[in-house]
C-alpha cells in the first residue's frame, strides 16, 4: 500500500500532465516561459475569445502549472514554481524544446507585437 505522501506526488504530477494535455495549454505555457503576462496578450497571441483563454489558464492554475496576480484591474500569469522535483524537470524541458517549434515561434511573434504600448484595452 502507498504511504499518503507518496500518493500526493503523484497526484501532483498527475494534475501536471493533464493540466499539459492539451495543444493551446501548451502554447499558453510556452508563452509564459518568456514571462509574466496579461491575459489580453495570451488572447491576441493565440487568437482565442476571452472566456476560452480564462478557461485554459484555469485549467493550468489547476494543474499548478501557473500562478496569477492581480494588479489593478489586470490579472497577470505567470509559470508556477512546481512542487514537485520531477514537475520541474519535465517543464523545463518542455520549455526548452519550444525554440525549435513553428507554430511556438509564431505565437511569440504575435505576442510580441501584441505587448506594444497601449496594447491593453
Amino acid at each position: 500500500m502507498l504511504s499518503s505522501a507518496a500518493e500526493l506526488d503523484v497526484r501532483s504530477l498527475s494534475r501536471l500532465f493533464r493540466a499539459l494535455g492539451d495543444e493551446t495549454r501548451l502554447r499558453i505555457v510556452a508563452l509564459l516561459a518568456h514571462g509574466e503576462l496579461c491575459v489580453c496578450h495570451i488572447e491576441r497571441a493565440l487568437d482565442l475569445a476571452q472566456p476560452n483563454a480564462s478557461r485554459q489558464l484555469g485549467v493550468l492554475r489547476a494543474g499548478g502549472v501557473v500562478d496569477s496576480r492581480r494588479d489593478g484591474s489586470w490579472v497577470l500569469y505567470r509559470l508556477a514554481a512546481p512542487e514537485h522535483g520531477a514537475a520541474l524537470r519535465v517543464l523545463a524541458v518542455l520549455t526548452a524544446s519550444f525554440t525549435t517549434r513553428r507554430v511556438l515561434r509564431g505565437d511569440l511573434a504575435r505576442l510580441r507585437r501584441a505587448c506594444g504600448p497601449g496594447a491593453c484595452p
